[in-house]
């Protein structure tokens, strides 16, 4: 096998749309990647015949470089409806986008989810992010995506009791504080597309991506150890060389192969998530459910089997409890339960629990005027949705773009 022209380190979703890039291009490519599978933090178990994400995630279909590189057809993708249930002091209300489902718009306007004013607004700034492009958003003055609200004119109300709850589970956090343009950029392709799940989990994103590879591309339980120059030395002892270096991986794993480049910190957004087998739906309709009441522990909650029956054994329901930050207190499942219980009632008694996935490190934090580090290591580049959006389009995106710059680098000089 010929010696690689360039070695990415990390076959996450940047580093996987980085090599089909070069790969396209005719340049030979050796991708790394530490774990057993592709995909990064996008992974799915097989669990007692059920699919759980690591992780409630979803796919937004209105991503444009993301939607441009995946065949979304094979993906045989299913959609949520475009709104919620919000659950707030045991009652049960129901918000959703009137544009795209107007037999809701008497129900919606009637809501006690904000004022008519509130939702006259939510309008507005649909219209008005639906005329403006990607490129111009990323421009724009950057606040906290609560000031930004504020300003737009939302009250109080409706940012407490509807845009926490449904950001939280976006952004993973509820305060609220993460950037306005990331805040814009992702409503924008809730206004333009649906928020989905492939059909057999969402793992498929990162497998679909990697069978289109060259054969000995990709090599898993390949952890690296350094830089070194222009090798890369694996954990084994093993050196690689290359013309570039890749690195598709969290800044602060860049950093500590490559202690020449100078990162800042990289913050994580953290999230548990609860895996629940019923034996029937509590919705029996494809929507996600969020918590209003300010001291709840839930933030979302979402039957995946509803979407796509592969997600649970015939005759079985999933059902997804997203929980903001860390939780591993061993009363957890018994406050999950209880808090399950003012929702559902008994029917909570009959569900059986999974699993609790402890996820640290679920997302970057992006907050507002994030300045991203310049490349300043000859021959190696960094790449991942940390460099763009915390999203899978960001991750996709960035991938893209390391791969145009490389592309670039290595076109001959004019004499």
């Amino acid at each position: 096998m010929p010696s690689p022209e360039v070695i990415i380190i990390g076959a996450g979703l940047s580093g996987l749309a980085c090599a089909l890039e070069l790969t396209k291009n005719g340049v030979n490519v050796h991708l790394l990647e530490q774990s057993d599978a592709p995909g990064g933090r996008v992974r799915t178990d097989f669990f007692e015949g059920f699919l759980l994400d690591r992780g409630f995630q979803v796919y937004l279909d209105a991503y444009p470089n993301a939607g441009q590189l995946l065949d979304l057809d094979a993906l045989n993708l299913h959609p949520f409806q475009p709104g919620a249930i919000i659950f707030e002091h045991g009652k049960r209300h129901r918000l959703m986008d009137v544009f795209r489902c107007p037999r809701h718009l008497v129900s919606s306007a009637l809501s006690p989810m904000g004022s008519l004013l509130d939702k006259l607004l939510v309008a507005k700034l649909r219209f008005s992010l639906k005329f403006a492009s990607i490129e111009k958003i990323q421009t724009r003055k950057d606040v906290t995506t609560n000031l930004y609200l504020q300003k737009f004119g939302f009250s109080k109300s409706m940012i407490d009791r509807f845009f926490r709850s449904f950001y939280g589970g976006i952004f993973l956090e509820n305060e609220l504080s993460t950037s306005s343009r990331m805040f814009e950029f992702t409503f924008k392709m809730f206004t333009e597309g649906s928020a989905t799940l492939p059909a057999k989990g969402m793992e498929e994103i990162p497998r679909q991506l990697a069978a289109r590879l060259p054969a000995g591309t990709l090599r898993c339980n390949s952890p690296v150890s350094k830089i070194d120059g222009a090798d890369v030395v694996l954990a084994s002892g093993k050196k690689l060389s290359a013309d570039q270096i890749v690195l598709a991986i969290p800044s602060d794993a860049a950093q500590q192969i490559c202690p020449a480049f100078i990162l800042p910190d990289l913050k994580w957004r953290s999230v548990t998530n609860c895996y629940f087998a019923a034996r029937n739906s509590p919705f029996g309709e494809s929507i996600i459910a969020l918590s209003a009441d300010p001291n709840s522990l839930i933030n979302n909650l979402s039957v995946p089997s509803d979407l796509s029956s592969d997600y649970a054994p015939d005759g079985q329901s999933l059902i997804s409890v997203s929980i903001l930050g860390i939780h591993d207190e061993t009363d957890l499942l018994a406050r999950v339960l209880a808090e399950l219980h003012t929702w559902f009632g008994e029917e909570v008694d009959t569900w059986r629990h999974l699993r609790t996935d402890l996820i640290a490190r679920a997302l970057p934090e992006q907050a507002p005027n994030t300045k991203q580090p310049a490349n300043a290591v000859k021959g190696v580049f960094l790449c991942g949705d940390q460099h763009a959006t915390s999203s899978i389009e960001g991750a996709i995106t960035s991938g893209l773009e390391t791969a145009k710059r490389i592309l670039e680098e290595r076109k001959p000089s004019e004499s």
